[in-house]
């Protein structure tokens, strides 16, 4: 009887460019509308670079003058600044024993690349609820208190958990108006926003939560008109009970799937000495996943190749160059009761 490989199935441009695709169409955040593809970000992760600088300038400032006869105007200047991105290198390997029944189905390409799509979908989603943690955390305090921590997104952080009522500590519907007020006459870019289940559970129980459905007929689920992203990666504070909610704006998070020189994203390998053979996929990923307006600043980085999930998570390695109003992300830490 044939035996199906790995190498029988799969075409690795081909596979490549579904498992991609199919990432993006598995991914709650694509879905939602926070995180969003463009050709821009596609070609810097295909650089060379492991950052991009992103010059801009600055928005006009200062108040307009009188007209006066015989008076003479003041020229002002325009500010500039950058935004810098990093791309992120991460690769994963599975053995043909865990794809057997990939393997046995109708289209065993398809079959694999929706396992391995799920993969990354659920790994992505992970490496942006490290890289809101290092946004919105605190940097340590340095020798002696100098340079003193601080917590650079504080202005996009409401914190209920510091109010002195068990119930004003607690998600509501007036407390995420005020999170929504953090970006004053700016806040209708907020359009979706990303809870912890139990935070979900927590406001479906006050009948909070309405389910709706978009063109194609498919359900999703609204907290005040914005869409709601379930994942069990938002920080939880288990000691105190604390939960994190994060609002985002439409395309608050910027995505970019890259093919740097030297960059093989999918491979095949056998190992023919191991019993009767095993068969190995080798998939890899070169991407930029960044929140627009946050500067990665690479300041605590071991390796030039990548930064690891850990520092991303690190609040060093983030810094807001946006004017306040332009981040389209705000934080709420609080309890469910």
């Amino acid at each position: 009887m044939a035996i199906t490989k790995i190498a029988d199935v799969i075409v690795p441009e081909l596979f490549n460019r579904y498992v991609v695709n199919r990432t993006m169409e598995l991914s709650e955040f694509f879905k939602s509308g926070i995180v969003v593809n463009s050709p821009e970000f596609n070609a810097l992760a295909s650089e060379a670079a492991r950052t991009h600088n992103m010059p801009f300038f600055e928005d006009l400032q200062g108040e307009s003058e009188a007209t006066l006869e015989d008076v003479k105007m003041t020229a002002k200047k325009i500010g500039s600044n950058k935004d810098v991105s990093t791309t992120i290198l991460r690769q994963n390997m599975w053995a043909a024993t865990n794809l057997s029944a990939a393997l046995a189905g109708a289209d065993p390409m398809k079959a694999i690349g929706d396992l391995v799509a799920g993969y990354w979908a659920r790994d992505m989603q992970k490496e942006l609820i490290a890289i809101l943690s290092g946004v919105f955390g605190t940097t340590t305090a340095g020798e002696g208190g100098t340079p003193a921590a601080e917590t650079r997104m504080a202005d996009h952080i409401l914190d209920l958990t510091k109010q002195t009522s068990a119930a004003a500590k607690c998600i509501s519907a007036s407390a995420f108006i005020d999170a929504c007020q953090l970006l004053g006459d700016a806040q209708a870019q907020l359009s979706g926003v990303a809870m912890h289940s139990a935070t979900k559970s927590y406001l479906k129980k006050q009948n909070l939560i309405q389910t709706e459905r978009d063109s194609t007929d498919v359900e999703f689920d609204v907290y005040q008109g914005r869409r709601v992203t379930v994942d069990d990666g938002c920080p939880v504070d288990t000691d105190n009970g604390v939960y994190t909610t994060y609002l985002f704006g439409n395309g608050a998070i910027a995505y970019g799937e890259g093919s740097p020189v030297g960059h093989v994203a999918t491979e095949i390998d056998r190992d023919k000495q191991t019993g009767g053979g095993i068969d190995y996929l080798i998939n890899r990923k070169a991407f930029i996943l960044h929140p627009r307006g946050i500067a990665y600043t690479g300041a605590v980085r071991e390796h030039v190749e990548t930064p690891l999930r850990t520092e991303l998570a690190m609040a060093e390695n983030w810094n807001p160059v946006y004017e306040p109003k332009q981040l389209r992300i705000v934080a709420i830490k609080h309890k469910i009761g």
